[in-house]
């Protein structure tokens, strides 16, 4: 006889959010705004409306920053895009 698999619903929304996972984002953040140099800051991790997702974010901090990501995309290359 096989097992049946149930799902529940709200174990998705916990699991995403667990201060664990929470911790891995903000550690994932500050590595990429170190990568990229002076000017980049990690924005702390924040759970979203709707499904319930941790989200953070990697920020030009300063002009000189704006600037370098405009013309070198270094976000982008930090996070191991390019």
């Amino acid at each position: 006889m096989a097992n049946k698999l149930v799902w529940r619903p709200g174990v998705f929304k916990e699991i995403r959010t667990l201060p664990k996972m929470m911790a891995a984002l903000n550690d994932h953040a500050q590595k990429i705004a170190a990568k990229a140099g002076d000017g980049f800051e990690a924005k702390p991790a924040h759970v979203t409306g709707g499904r319930g997702r941790g989200r953070t974010a990697v920020v030009t901090a300063t002009i000189a920053a704006s600037k370098k990501e405009a013309k070198d995309h270094t976000l982008l290359k930090a996070a191991g895009g390019l």
